[in-house]
């Protein structure tokens, strides 16, 4: 059996998910998780073969929950679950180191089909997903897309901005300086043109990345 750990904070989105990887036949789902501090914790506890994780959920999102299993859990297969259908989301999240990444849309007809592709050790990407990646390492960047102009840790500081965290708990979180974050900021207002907080906050609502 393939041993599944499930995060997203909404609860009737698990049970739809718990529900599909169940009735496979070959798959149980070893734990749950509502947001990012605690899917860390589970895997942590668990030790499952794929874990499956939300790319938006409350203070430590897919793209973070990435960053600090990475390190820890090199060979854990992880499958980014998202509601943006955007293929750039795609080119980020493989970036970030994640195995596959599927839409929340089409989840009931591919979920089981990508979980066992990453558990046998390969990439699962729509083909609309493949085509752009393609594309994107064949010609780089072209800039189309505004989160293309972003690393990871300045859509990290962001997202964080958005919801209305202060530079200092951004700092803790990220073991970095006040006015490093601050320099973030103001590097995030400058290449996306924005003037304050509440238009980076409205961006972020804007391509998905909070919930409004």
């Amino acid at each position: 059996m393939i041993k599944v750990l499930l995060a997203d904070d909404h609860s009737i989105v698990r049970a739809g998910l718990r529900r599909i990887v169940e009735e496979s036949g070959d798959m149980a789902v070893v734990a749950e998780a509502s947001d990012g501090r605690e899917a860390i914790r589970l895997v942590r506890e668990h030790l499952p073969d794929v874990a499956v994780v939300d790319i938006s959920m409350p203070e430590i999102g897919g793209l973070e929950v990435l960053h600090r299993l990475r390190p820890e859990f090199p060979d854990l297969p992880i499958l980014i679950l998202t509601m943006h259908e955007e293929q750039q989301y795609a080119v980020r999240v493989i970036e970030a180191g994640a195995m596959g990444y599927i839409t929340k849309k089409s989840a009931p007809e591919q979920l089981v089909t990508a979980i066992r592709k990453v558990h046998a050790g390969s990439r699962f990407l729509t083909e609309e997903a493949a085509e752009y990646l393609a594309l994107h390492v064949a010609k780089g960047r072209t800039g189309k897309s505004p989160l293309d102009l972003l690393s990871a840790r300045e859509l990290q500081v962001l997202r964080r901005l958005a919801l209305g965290h202060t530079n200092r708990e951004i700092a803790q979180a990220y073991n970095i300086s006040i006015k490093t974050v601050d320099t973030y900021r103001l590097r995030l207002l400058k290449k996306l043109e924005l003037r304050n907080n509440a238009e980076l906050s409205r961006f972020a609502i804007q391509n998905h990345l909070i919930e409004p």
